[in-house]
């Protein structure tokens, strides 16, 4: 089946939706950082170059976190020789997560022009996955961020647990807030919320994007970065548009998870959120029918069917 059986555009009476979205694919790093065994590094070269073929903007490629942490992941040096060997020049626009100094020194030695770091809301998760307090979070990330931006780098901070925490229940709004403005003060131009193990709802979100315009971060400078636990990431999407967020994260297929966090299922399949922001008439540039042979490919080589909805529809994978 092809994507040329999509109805009509018909878009929602009375919002006032964004003409256009970014979607940064995470793929490669979020979506396959979970996975039991290691994906060779031939497959992740391969799957990255698919989705930029796929029109997708951003593809954050791999982590340069240790492997002793996420060994799914040892193979980030090869993988960017490999993916400079593919693209040349291009390879350094291909976002990398960095967790500490040490991470940094790595993308630095292999000229990425684009980095995250990944801070946590709540104090439990930092001491789980940065083995550091909530506010000795920030004199980790200081250095990282000030030796980054001198070396003119573009910095984006992801923020996990901002709607639940797996040993601390809800996460107050305030809190995040207050941790997220501390994020871009230190010199990111992008934060990312994640709702690391899906529990967040329409209204949450409406109400967490509304407490940091009140705080003085616009919608503009915020990403949404869903996972569909409870089957919500999709109108969580929604939601955001409404509040005038244009940057949402999203994985190919639905891959992915955390592995610090159990109950943390997959992300929103990028092919999900495409399909519905094509049916609003909002571009979004991705070639869905690509990317969907794209999900289904890396299906095949993962031994399992895609969780993405779409990819099953159109592929007739069950």
């Amino acid at each position: 089946m092809s994507v040329s059986g999509l109805p009509a555009v018909v878009p929602a009476p009375g919002d006032q939706l964004p003409a256009r979205v970014r979607i940064y694919e995470v793929g490669p790093r979020d979506g396959l950082q979970n996975e039991q065994t290691a994906v060779p590094t031939e497959v992740k070269r391969e799957f990255v170059r698919r989705l930029l073929a796929a029109g997708a903007p951003m593809v954050e490629a791999t982590s340069f976190v240790h492997p002793s942490w996420v060994p799914q992941l040892a193979d980030a040096a090869e993988l960017m020789a490999l993916l400079g060997d593919d693209l040349g020049e291009a390879a350094r626009d291909l976002p990398v997560l960095v967790p500490n100094r040490r991470g940094l020194d790595r993308a630095l030695e292999l000229g990425c022009r684009h980095i995250a770091i990944f801070g946590s809301a709540t104090e439990t998760f930092a001491g789980k996955n940065l083995n550091s307090t909530l506010e000795g979070q920030f004199e980790m990330f200081a250095p990282t961020v000030a030796t980054a931006r001198q070396a003119g780098l573009d910095v984006r901070a992801y923020l996990s647990m901002c709607f639940g925490d797996p040993w601390e229940g809800r996460v107050p709004i305030d809190q995040v807030v207050a941790v997220g403005r501390r994020l871009l003060d230190l010199g990111a131009w992008q934060l990312s919320l994640g709702d690391t193990i899906g529990v967040g709802t329409p209204g949450h979100v409406t109400a967490l994007v509304g407490a940091f315009a009140e705080a003085g971060v616009p919608a503009d400078r915020l990403a949404l970065h869903f996972h569909d636990t409870y089957g919500q990431a999709l109108a969580n999407a929604y939601a955001g548009l409404q509040a005038g967020v244009t940057t949402y994260d999203a994985s190919a297929g639905g891959l992915g998870g955390c592995p610090y966090a159990k109950s943390a299922t997959g992300n929103l399949a990028t092919e999900d959120l495409a399909w519905m922001l094509t049916g609003l008439g909002i571009e979004h540039g991705l070639d869905l029918d690509a990317l969907v042979r794209t999900s289904g490919w890396m299906a095949e080589r993962l031994g399992r069917p895609s969780p993405s909805a779409v990819v099953r529809a159109l592929t007739g994978a069950r």
